[in-house]
């Protein structure tokens, strides 16, 4: 997984797996051990067949008292690990519904559509090819998230983030619904005894989850037992996972929450005792949601261990030439790439243009019609469930004929993306942009709109972009970030404004100086005073600000009485309250044409999002031309 630079990232984002992109980038760093690891199983499996199905099928058992629980090793692995895997699925999905764009309902309909049409049109071409009555339909219904993610960062590095919040989005739908159908479809006898067990157990999560101080182990033992009980009534485990992930609610970190955890800290560190270090360490974890830490913990094991363990256990197929030749000749091999090369496209594509004609272009796609094409092929990386229902469904020649077409099938599907996604290099600005991110308007962030007459601005008031930064200025991460700042500045169609949020609970000195920097503005050397600042974060005493407005030249005695009577105490407390109204909790945290910019600070991560705001910008401004799929 690749982690935020300390130097580069905001406080509490650098510790929790933040947004959409930090789980594409987990996942595209994951991806190339995932690509490793099927073409170890297929390596495998083609010199010694016999010796990887033994092996895969070698019992493993657990026992706890008198209870015993013996599996294969295959079972431990796609009902046992992989159930990790769709509880990340199940984080990311409730993250997008408490965090996301789909914090906003009606955006979860489109999304919705494509992913359901984009499950359903490659189990009807899947039947056509086959004429009908095979039961391994279900194969061909789900994308694999963690792989089209990957490949989607290594083939689209220069594609637009909206693009990946719109693959998350049709991916969630197509992840949640297909495991559900799995599940309810391919369970042929459900013992009800265990079931209950299971049930009851997992009620009692939740109301374990809401008393307070609870030992983790307690919830962590009866989820176990939950996953047994499933086990044992014929369930397929791994839908634990699933309805656990959508039952943790992600949420920001309130400003309260952060200050009430640097208090006990605090507190701990003028009297460092056992009693206070546990009311430390509470503290600082209930300020971050259980779905941020979940993501943040299990996101590198699920993408370097669970998936490519998975892989290694399900993907492995003899090559030799005999085999080919048969498995090729027969239609189950080109159901299965026809459904996802051709179906997952027409399915996610058409519903898009769809919904969007049903609802008067109220509803349309987050991104642009290349972006929900390429969002279509992309879908058609199958791999995760499709060994699942294949490992069920089928056996012998047959299984090993579907694993072949899931991988052809990926392999065809990454090459159409490739090329679908290549062909807008060579495409003007303005059009590149009208096919990637559309003209969706984007939600806001920024509750309080940009006021020149009210704000501190830099640059040019003409600017396509706006940057809001909310800062606090004695924080040493806002002195960092201040270099990037001012790189940045170097546009010249760039406007740049400066929000105080002075985190006194950290910065002793945070509130004086804001209120210093104010009194330099009240002469007219508002951002000298704050470089100057910026600049000098180890001299905020009093007299050091005194010192700072004489080597300005401003008025002394005025600035002094400023302070002495805090005369700007309210135009900082302003600044500070709408950040409350955004729900800016850190420093630094900046918003890029309202919409806030999640993750790292450094100099390429904000250069593109400030690339895709212009582009945006000028698709706005530029002549509308008639909606169709490109």
């Amino acid at each position: 997984m690749a982690y935020d630079d300390p130097q580069t990232a905001t406080p509490w984002t650098h510790r929790v797996a933040h947004g959409v992109k930090a789980f594409a980038t987990a996942e595209s760093s994951g991806a190339a051990a995932l690509v490793a690891a099927v073409l170890a199983a297929l390596v495998w499996c083609s010199i010694d067949a016999p010796g990887y199905e033994s092996f895969w099928s070698t019992s493993a058992s657990v026992a706890a008292g008198g209870h015993h629980l013996a599996e294969p090793l295959r079972v431990w692995v796609n009902s046992g690990l992989m159930t990790l895997f769709f509880l990340v699925v199940g984080l990311e999905a409730r993250r997008e519904f408490d965090l996301g764009d789909l914090r906003e309902r009606r955006r979860f309909v489109l999304p919705c559509a494509a992913g359901l049409a984009g499950m359903a049109v490659p189990v009807l071409i899947y039947l056509l090819v086959l004429g009908g009555g095979d039961s391994a339909w279900g194969m061909v219904m789900s994308t694999d998230t963690a792989l089209a993610l990957g490949l989607l960062s290594v083939v689209g590095r220069r594609l637009p983030d909206r693009l990946r919040i719109f693959l998350v989005t049709v991916f969630v739908v197509d992840d949640v619904v297909a495991l559900l159908i799995v599940t309810i479809a391919y369970t042929d006898e459900v013992s009800v005894r265990p079931l209950v067990v299971a049930l009851v157990a997992l009620g009692l999560v939740g109301v374990v989850r809401r008393v307070a101080n609870r030992p983790l182990l307690v919830p962590v033992l009866l989820l176990c037992v939950t996953w047994v009980a499933l086990l044992r009534s014929g369930v397929d485990p791994i839908v634990l996972g699933l309805v656990v992930g959508l039952a943790t609610s992600a949420y920001a970190p309130s400003r309260d929450d952060l200050e009430q955890a640097s208090s006990l800290f605090l507190g701990f560190r003028e009297q460092p005792t056992p009693e206070l270090a546990r009311a430390a360490n509470v503290g600082v974890i209930r300020s971050v949601s259980t779905n941020a830490l979940l993501q943040s913990r299990l996101q590198p094991w699920t993408g370097y261990v669970v998936v490519p363990l998975f892989a290694l256990a399900n993907a492995g197929i003899s090559l030799d030439p005999t085999f080919l030749r048969s498995a090729l000749s027969h239609s189950l091999v080109w159901a299965i790439v026809a459904a996802y090369v051709v179906g997952k496209p027409i399915g996610v594509v058409g519903a898009s243009w769809l919904v969007e004609r049903m609802t008067g272009g109220s509803v349309r796609p987050a991104v642009g019609w290349t972006g929900v094409l390429g969002s279509g092929t992309l879908a058609g990386i199958g791999f995760t469930l499709s060994f699942i229902v294949a490992d069920i469904t089928l056996a012998g020649p047959r299984l090993a004929e579907a694993k072949l077409g899931v991988l052809l099938a990926a392999l065809l599907s990454t090459a159409v993306s490739v090329v679908v996604f290549a062909r807008t290099s060579r495409w003007t600005e303005v059009r590149r942009a009208r096919a990637l991110i559309g003209d969706a308007t984007p939600l806001e962030d920024l509750c309080s709109e940009v006021d020149p007459d009210h704000d501190h601005v830099r640059g040019s008031a003409t600017a396509l972009v706006t940057l809001v930064e909310y800062g606090d200025l004695e924080c040493p991460y806002c002195g960092r970030a201040e270099s990037v700042v001012r790189e940045l500045l170097r546009d010249t169609d760039l406007r740049y404004v400066w929000r105080h949020l002075p985190l006194t609970d950290v910065h002793p000195h945070a509130q004086l100086a804001a209120e210093a920097s104010e009194a330099a503005g009240a002469q007219g050397r508002f951002w000298e005073m704050h470089d100057r600042l910026i600049d000098h974060q180890d001299q905020l005493e009093p007299r050091d600000l005194l010192d700072h407005a004489r080597a300005l030249g401003l008025d002394v005695d005025r600035f002094k009485d400023d302070l002495v009577e805090h005369r700007h105490a309210a135009r900082v407390a302003r600044d500070v309250e709408s950040a409350d109204l955004s729900t800016v909790a850190g420093t630094p945290t900046f918003f890029i044409n309202g919409r806030r910019h999640h993750g790292s600070f450094n100099l390429e991560s904000l250069s593109a999002a400030i690339d895709e705001a212009r582009a945006r910008t000028l698709l706005e401004a530029s002549p509308p031309v008639p909606d169709a799929p490109a």
